[in-house]
């Protein structure tokens, strides 16, 4: 299925993130079944939606008449056969339980037409146990919005070898289409990849607390003061890109066994070192430089530094 194909969507769960889901789409244009068990929970979540485009429109990233068309392309119902009858896309929102998930897609399998993507929210779950239960996993794949979904671009989808390029194209295609920044892993992984790198440096700054290094306010001015303005504009690749692969290798065994979780370097950094590949100052690293493109990224993130000032 291409992503013009997609033109009705299901989210089940209407929760913290599946109400956002709906109305991201929603604004997006698309028709929308909202489902939850209970009618309570479907009113909710349509309060939140409300609230969260008042606020949307207050900060004037949409107008009114953007916003007053998001509820009626919203349809709530508290019967699952009712929500995915005739939907192309189905995005899961439910509590974090492998059987309880299993026991949805099982049934979404048989409720929802063939052509339908199935794609779960979960952000600790496997994919191959949802796919598992159903007679397409080809068509199953796994999202992972940062909350909240309707203001952070980011959503990583994870696919594996069972996930057909076509299901994988459509999902890429139709969230790209709507403004977000999707990533695509290609393999099974724990946690994603935010998930991993945050939990990495939340672990570390934990250790650092532990042991009456800094204090956790310590903490939080180093991240807003310092790293955090950089990596709001540049990723850490680019960054070092910039600083020198060498450099870094060089530097390596000075940092890595104090760290909490001490691990060996990964060989691809030594590699990239013997092969010349250093970064800006050879003109290639993990990207490709010019003088006009590594120009530009040390003009990002000097502006991401004195805007934090004003």
């Amino acid at each position: 299925m291409g992503v013009e194909k997609i033109r009705r969507i299901a989210i089940v769960g209407a929760g913290l993130m599946g109400h956002g889901y709906a109305q991201e789409f929603a604004l997006a244009g698309y028709h929308v079944q909202l489902h939850s068990r209970s009618e309570e929970s479907l009113q909710k979540a349509m309060m939140n939606i409300h609230r969260n485009l008042r606020m949307l429109i207050d900060i004037g990233l949409i107008t009114s008449r953007q916003a007053d068309a998001v509820p009626t392309r919203i349809h709530t119902t508290a019967i699952l056969k009712d929500a995915v009858d005739d939907v192309d896309l189905v995005i899961e929102s439910v509590y974090e339980d492998l059987g309880l998930k299993q026991r949805i897609f099982k049934e979404l399998d048989e409720l929802c037409p063939q052509r339908t993507i199935l794609v779960s929210g979960t952000s600790t779950l496997p994919l191959s146990e949802l796919q598992s239960v159903t007679n397409r996993p080809d068509r199953v794949l796994l999202v992972n919005y940062s909350n909240p979904p309707y203001l952070i671009p980011l959503v990583e989808i994870m696919r594996n070898e069972k996930t057909s390029d076509e299901t994988v194209k459509a999902v890429y295609d139709l969230l790209t289409g709507m403004g977000k920044s999707p990533v695509i892993l290609q393999k099974e992984i724990p946690g994603f990849v935010a998930n991993r790198l945050q939990g990495a440096l939340v672990r570390e700054a934990l250790w650092l607390v532990q042991r009456g290094v800094v204090t956790p306010q310590d903490i939080d001015i180093i991240m807003k003061n310092g790293i955090g303005r950089r990596w709001s504009v540049a990723g850490p690749f680019e960054v070092f890109d910039v600083a020198g692969w060498d450099l870094f290798l060089a530097a390596a065994p000075n940092v890595l066994p104090y760290l909490e979780s001490s691990h060996e370097l990964p060989p691809l950094v030594k590699q990239k070192v013997e092969r010349g590949e250093l970064g800006v100052k050879t003109g290639k690293g993990f990207y490709e430089w010019t003088p006009e493109s590594a120009e530009a990224l040390k003009q990002r993130i000097a502006q991401a530094f004195t805007r934090a000032q004003r």
